[in-house]
């Protein structure tokens, strides 16, 4: 899995980082993804992230 953060719509309001802080981080007021690959034993905490982002900046790319 890939996921990937679109900076037009991430508002830097953390919910990811708290949901899944292995993989983002919020840094210069915007989610950074830590991780290029995500590995199978985190991915349900990235899905988790992705519903809890309230702008769907959040997009898995890869499955």
């Amino acid at each position: 899995m890939k996921v990937r953060v679109d900076t037009d719509l991430c508002t830097g309001c953390g919910p990811c980082a708290e949901v899944c802080p292995e993989v983002f981080e919020i840094r210069d007021d915007l989610s950074t993804v830590l991780l290029k690959e995500i590995p199978p034993e985190l991915q349900d905490k990235v899905r988790e992230a992705v519903d809890a982002c309230p702008t769907g900046a959040i997009i898995i790319e890869q499955e």
